[in-house]
């Protein structure tokens, strides 16, 4: 089991919904998640985020860009947090969603609560050769 330090967990959501399902389907289980939501919020188990907008820019050293560019399935929709001691623990807590059902699936990543170093392992150390 991985621990995290400060027992927090990013959970982004991801994907679009399923394009067989009925707009009805849909709203019933965006209206389960916010219910759902509430519910762990007051247990002390989430804390809300944001759902984030079609709009973007992509910013690198090259240039600054309309975007972002995603495939459906890469699409960031939006974020929260759970609270729970294990990584294992917060990704039961997540499948629970309601709106997995129709196409959404989600990212669970400990959050760190070090500085980043150039001197330590992070997401965004090349791999070794």
């Amino acid at each position: 089991m991985q621990h995290s330090t400060t027992n927090e967990y990013l959970v982004i959501s991801r994907g679009q919904w399923d394009a067989t399902a009925s707009a009805q389907d849909i709203q019933r289980a965006i209206d389960g998640f916010y219910e759902w939501l509430d519910q762990m919020i007051a247990q002390g188990k989430m804390r809300t985020g944001q759902r984030l907008a079609r709009a973007g820019k992509v910013v690198s050293k090259q240039a600054i860009m309309d975007g972002p560019f995603s495939e459906g399935k890469e699409v960031i929709g939006g974020y929260w947090f759970i609270h729970a001691d294990t990584l294992e623990q917060a990704a039961q807590l997540a499948a629970r969603n309601p709106c997995l059902a129709y196409g959404l699936s989600y990212e669970i990543r400990p959050i760190e609560s070090i500085r980043a170093s150039a001197f330590n392992l992070t997401n965004e150390t090349p791999p070794q050769s």
